[in-house]
């Protein structure tokens, strides 16, 4: 039986945004339905919630106008914001519907961002350029889920490697970088110009390797556990 067009459209609208993206960009391969987060694609109307953070975490921020810029007219970058999910014990239809329409207006829910995450793709070479959690929500697995969020994006739009740099002082990121695969490579001098401090650049191999996907996926599988047993997480309401 064939659906009236109108039955297809909210039938369309609301698997989209179950998806955790109404705009058909880009899915996370890893199933974030029951986590207290969700990791989405940044929108413009993101870009003063993340300078903000921006201006917080980094001693040489970025500005709002290169958020704005890398969200609107770079086409080679892709920006990721985390934030907490919205949920309650039995949202209803019209909550969902409503929710969803919001979402494809570019209107967003009042949930706030605690963390973002971008590359610029460059040939086949995924190049992260920045990645950020706000400092009271460090140490509960959402920059490691931004990094997941960034590779999974990375092998959908068919890059082969994924290349950084990270201060030599941040043993955290690197840390964290290592275990997903990344290995120095090389060493730029005097690369952070606010104390001239040096620079490790950091290689994956072949992120479609069978290897590489086979350790990505086994990863991912325990921070989604890891992520499911999380009690600090903040619970908010699908119909605001």
């Amino acid at each position: 039986m064939t659906l009236p067009l109108s039955a297809l459209s909210i039938s369309s609208i609301l698997q989209r945004i179950t998806e955790g993206n109404a705009d058909g960009e880009w899915l996370m391969h890893m199933d974030c339905r029951d986590l207290p987060y969700v990791v989405e694609p940044m929108q413009l109307a993101d870009v003063p919630t993340v300078a903000s953070i921006e201006r917080d975490v980094f001693p040489m921020p970025w500005a709002a106008s290169a958020f704005a810029y890398e969200v609107q007219a770079n086409p080679h970058s892709y920006y990721l914001v985390a934030r907490y999910r919205q949920l309650s014990a039995a949202p209803s239809f019209q909550g969902k519907l409503t929710s969803a329409l919001h979402r494809l207006a570019g209107r967003r829910r009042n949930t706030e961002i605690l963390g973002y995450a971008g590359f610029w793709l460059m040939a086949s070479q995924a190049h992260i350029s920045t990645l950020a959690v706000t400092p009271r929500h460090l140490h509960r697995g959402i920059g490691e889920l931004l990094l997941v969020g960034l590779i999974d994006w990375a092998c959908e739009v068919r890059a082969t490697t994924i290349t950084l740099e990270v201060r030599t002082s941040n043993l955290v990121a690197q840390s964290l970088y290592r275990k997903y695969g990344f290995e120095t490579t090389d060493v730029r001098k005097g690369y952070y110009s606010d104390n001239g401090e040096d620079a490790l650049v950091m290689n994956t191999k072949t992120i479609t390797s069978a290897s590489f996907q086979s350790n990505f996926q086994h990863l991912r599988d325990e921070l989604r556990t890891r992520l499911r047993s999380s009690r600090s997480a903040r619970v908010g309401s699908w119909n605001d």
